[in-house]
């Protein structure tokens, strides 16, 4: 057996099981590591809709990360829906205070349906805080449109966003092509270098979660020791073997199939 990895996700909680903490323990098991939880905000949602979403309390919030670094240290630290400030600071400040290392920050901002997942102090607070600590961020198109405030079109503008996004962190920065059109185009840029990943388009529209699993499957193999190039090329092979299982459930963006390996 290899060598298990402890992997700690902080995010939020999703009932069906398809995105959040749920979606990321799964990823994490699927690939043979030890997953741990530091739930920010509970949320009542399925497959078509999120109803409501509540924050835990910043008391909360630093209790359940003491007493896992204190306990069961992480080989990585995937930062998943945030909800507040409030929470992003705590999460910022205990990660610079335990020196976490592997850290990857999906970049929460909405849901697919358009509700708001991080008020604007807590944009704020992730910008400032948690991107400078980070090893990878992976954006989507409408969350890097947001943090750089420019409209993204071509894989032209993925590059300039990730360049803009590159003065905020020290990792990398990953945009995820998958709201335009033709194949599913990712852009990494890592030390100054632009990686493509660029494969066909997967004929399934149950996505549910696919960001949480693909950052939640980088954090496994900068775990793993896996640079941050092989790490994001591992976790898009895994994604696009997860997407393409075809799970169907749910009346609406359905949820995939994590443990199809």
């Amino acid at each position: 057996m290899n060598e298990i990895k402890k992997i700690l996700t902080c995010a939020g909680s999703d009932p069906c099981g398809g995105a959040g903490i749920q979606a990321d323990i799964k990823t994490i098991s699927a690939m043979g590591h030890f997953a741990m939880s530091a739930v920010t905000a509970l949320t009542a949602q399925n497959t078509t809709e999120i109803r409501l979403a509540q924050a835990v309390s910043p008391e909360m919030m630093k209790a359940q990360l003491d007493l896992v670094f204190t306990d069961i240290f992480p080989d990585a630290v995937k930062i998943g829906m945030l909800m507040n400030g409030e929470n992003a600071a705590v999460i910022a400040e205990r990660l610079r205070y335990y020196k976490a290392e592997n850290i990857v920050c999906d970049t929460v901002i909405m849901s697919t349906s358009g509700k708001q997942l991080l008020d604007d102090e807590g944009l704020r607070v992730f910008i400032k805080k948690l991107m400078p600590l980070a090893d990878v961020i992976t954006p989507n198109i409408p969350e890097a449109e947001r943090l750089c405030k420019m409209k993204i079109h071509t894989p032209e503008d993925m590059e300039k966003a990730a360049k803009f996004l590159s003065n905020s962190t020290n990792g990398g920065v990953l945009i995820k092509g998958g709201h335009l059109e033709g194949n599913a185009l990712d852009i990494l840029l890592y030390k100054g270098k632009f990686y493509y990943m660029d494969i066909p388009r997967i004929d399934n529209p149950n996505t549910h979660g696919t960001g949480c699993t693909l950052s939640s499957a980088i954090a496994c193999g900068l775990a793993e020791g896996k640079s941050v190039p092989e790490a994001v090329e591992c976790a898009k092979k895994y994604i696009t073997k997860v997407i393409s299982a075809g799970l169907d459930i749910g009346k609406g963006n359905g949820p995939m199939w994590h443990f199809v390996q």
